[in-house]
């Protein structure tokens, strides 16, 4: 895959659903006279230097005429200095032998280059299944995932699931680990944003007795809880800039320290993380690692919000009306369906999940009721406008509709926390705090601005 820019990490324009990193790498000149040049490196060991004959042939007259080779061994990159006179240089610190990660910089001379993954989109054919555990879709979108989970479940390679809040990325995750090999060792799941932020290391890697103020005793982390299995990073994204190297380095060691401690403890785990934000974005602004995002994305799944799978409306519902009737036989009439086929589900799965275990549990007959288990957004008429207005007007009446139904969903489901909110919806706080109060809905007595 070619780079969009050399200096940041490569993006897709029109990011595919499913993708997957390719064994080496993509080396591209970002400082020098030949800035833009790449070579790839994806089969035989690479020459980088100033001679004719080298794989990618540099002009800058600092650079040795065979400065330094690169090559696959294993699963790591290696690149060998080849006794050139200026040397090479990672980090600052000049090398004669190095294992590469993605990411990284090389100094060659007076010619910088970047070393970058590979990235190649995934196709899978539709699963002939509507469902793979518990995991059910019939839109040809949740097919192909279903067929991807099958073939990437059974071994150990890492995995990276991007979407919205509530469509399910804990249940993908924990389906992945059931049908691989290590199905019988635990899951432990790790929610990166739940977790005071002081506490982070110590919750992850666990601590000595007496490394901090309250460390009255050892205590395991979660990696060493999934010691066998799984550990699932939930909303990776809401990790802090400055605790990203050290899970960084238990990633590319398979080896944690507690807090405290002096020596490390090798761990055998796969790992799966999620985020619902763009972790490509977040490494443009410079507030998530690009070597850790690429250490992540080694396969990178991401799942369509409920909106976009309109075939699964229905299936849900019968599912969902199958899990939580208690053996009631229930109907749902036909204008209920269409009420909620026509909704956007802003909550996605588990919004959908949450109304019709409340009209299960609300229902009397033998007909489910979903008026009693609708919220706002759901009872009020699909939005509409007045094409008798100006364009500007009818517009302007349509986004506030909009605006106004968003919000409110958004707010109830993260109780009013203001910090929350804004998070899911990459808004600024003092924007969102504006259209609280343009709407009215800024109530008093309210806690905006409380903790997670």
């Amino acid at each position: 895959m070619t780079p969009r820019d050399p200096n940041a990490t490569s993006v897709l324009e029109e990011s595919p659903a499913f993708t997957q990193q390719k064994p080496g790498g993509v080396f591209v000149v970002i400082k020098g006279p030949d800035r833009g040049e790449q070579v790839v490196l994806h089969g035989p060991p690479i020459v980088i230097g100033s001679a004719p004959g080298c794989d990618l042939v540099l002009s800058d007259r600092t650079v040795s005429r065979r400065h330094a080779t690169a090559a696959i061994e294993g699963s790591h990159v290696i690149v060998r200095d080849l006794e050139s006179t200026n040397g090479s240089f990672t980090h600052g610190s000049r090398f004669s032998e190095i294992a590469l990660g993605y990411g990284a910089e090389l100094k060659l001379g007076k010619t910088v280059l970047k070393f970058l993954p590979l990235e190649e989109a995934m196709e899978p054919a539709e699963a002939a299944s509507d469902s793979f555990g518990r995991l059910v879709g019939r839109d040809a979108k949740m097919r192909r995932l279903f067929s991807l989970l099958q073939d990437i479940a059974p071994n150990d390679t890492t995995v990276l699931i991007e979407g919205e809040t509530g469509t399910g990325k804990e249940l993908i995750a924990e389906e992945i680990h059931r049908h691989s090999r290590r199905a019988d060792g635990p899951f432990v799941v790790f929610d990166c944003g739940a977790v005071p932020r002081e506490l982070i290391e110590s919750a992850l890697f666990g601590h000595v007795k007496g490394a901090f103020t309250g460390a009255i005793s050892d205590r395991k982390g979660a990696f060493s809880e999934a010691h066998g299995g799984t550990i699932f990073l939930d909303e990776i994204g809401e990790l802090a800039l400055d605790l990203q190297p050290a899970l960084l380095r238990a990633l590319d060691k398979r080896a944690i320290r507690r807090v405290g401690a002096n020596h490390y403890e090798q761990i055998d785990v796969r790992v799966i993380a999620a985020t619902h934000r763009d972790l490509r974005e977040e490494v443009a602004r410079k507030t998530f690692r690009e070597d850790l995002y690429y250490r992540l994305a080694v396969i990178r799944v991401h799942i369509p919000p409920l909106r976009e799978r309109g075939r699964d409306i229905d299936l849900l519902v019968e599912h969902f009306v199958r899990q939580f009737a208690g053996g009631r036989e229930l109907t749902v009439l036909n204008e209920d369906l269409q009420r909620l086929r026509s909704y956007t589900w802003p909550g996605n799965v588990r919004e959908l999940r949450n109304v019709i275990e409340r009209a299960c549990v609300l229902s009397k007959g033998d007909t489910l009721n979903i008026d009693d288990a609708l919220g706002e957004g759901l009872r009020q008429a699909p939005a509409s406008f007045r094409t008798g207005l100006p364009f500007k007007e009818a517009k302007g009446q349509l986004v506030e509709q909009f605006e106004r139904e968003y919000i409110i969903d958004l707010m109830k489901r993260h109780r009013m926390n203001l910090s929350a909110a804004s998070r899911e919806a990459q808004i600024d706080r003092k924007h969102l705090r504006e259209l609280l109060r343009k709407y009215g809905l800024d109530m008093r007595g309210e806690t905006h601005d409380g903790g997670e």
